[in-house]
């Protein structure tokens, strides 16, 4: 088991991941889930705080609250994204999208699209130093891939759990699906409610996929990097059906990709190299005996 649970990876790949996340975090406050910023306005009569919320004894969001955080991690994610003080930037970029997230679902709905994104930031401070492209194998940057992994399959299984826990096997073929249609469906969607019993066989293949989620370990290679890629068609198609967007969770799915051949620096520098006017290249000096 620890050899599975430290299976050394590249620390590039860790490096890719972090400025993905990193930079995501800013998306995620100005167009994501800007809508958490109106939690300072709402009567505090309304919150609801998680149990970690009350655990650690936290303050009912305010407008002032709200700002705090909203404008330190703006500040915070993007140098975090640059590799730079990873541990320090790392840990306060964690705690401060914790409180985000605090905020944002202590008013009765919590989504669980945040698992594994905010595993990815309590684990990638761990591993300390690491540059985009390097190929060194670390047990380090392992361990904490590994950590991102399970808490992505663990959303997969535990949905296919939860459903059957508090639907029964009747959630399979009921009008859940039908139900949703209605309320936030698309012309997709139509295509597809047009279809007799297609909607019961999505409904049936959704748990059987998500259940059978942690067989994704057991391959290797292309399969693996195929059977991601069924992931995230997965959520394509549910967007395009139902508009439910996991945008936080896909990003931690980059987990099981080979981010190490990530070069943006590398790239950049080759992409100005080309770019580069003819008359501002050094001359090429004239071969001896030339005419």
């Amino acid at each position: 088991m620890r050899a599975w649970l430290f299976e050394a990876a590249p620390r590039g790949r860790v490096a890719a991941l972090r400025t993905l996340t990193y930079l995501f975090i800013v998306f995620d406050l100005l167009v994501y889930s800007s809508w958490v910023r109106t939690r300072g306005d709402v009567p505090t009569e309304l919150y609801q705080p998680l149990w970690i919320a009350r655990v650690l004894h936290l303050p009912a969001p305010g407008s002032i609250l709200v700002s705090v955080v909203f404008w330190a991690l703006l500040l915070l994610a993007p140098l975090a994204a640059t590799g730079r003080f990873p541990r320090l930037l790392g840990w306060l970029v964690c705690a401060f999208y914790l409180e985000w997230l605090i905020i944002a679902m202590s008013y009765g709905k919590v989504d669980h699209d945040r698992f594994a994104f905010l595993i990815a930031l309590a684990v990638l401070p761990t591993v300390g130093r690491a540059r985009h492209g390097d190929r060194e194998p670390s047990e380090a940057a392992g361990w904490a891939l590994r950590m991102i992994q399970i808490a992505v399959v663990a959303t997969y299984f535990l949905a296919a759990w939860a459903k059957i826990r508090f639907g029964g096997f009747g959630w399979m073929t009921g009008s859940v699906l039908a139900r949703a249609f209605i309320r936030r469906g698309s012309d997709f969607a139509d295509l597809i409610a047009s279809v007799p019993y297609l909607m019961i066989a999505a409904q049936i293949g959704m748990v059987t996929f998500e259940a059978l989620s942690p067989l994704v370990f057991a391959l290797r290679g292309r399969n693996r990097y195929a059977a991601i890629a069924f992931f995230y068609s997965f959520h394509i198609l549910s967007f395009a059906t139902i508009s439910i967007s996991f945008a936080p969770h896909l990003v931690a799915l980059t987990s099981f990709l080979p981010l190490e051949r990530v070069r943006p620096i590398t790239w950049l520098r080759q992409a100005t190299t080309r770019r580069q006017p003819l008359d501002t290249l050094e001359p090429v000096a004239a071969e001896p005996g030339g005419g």
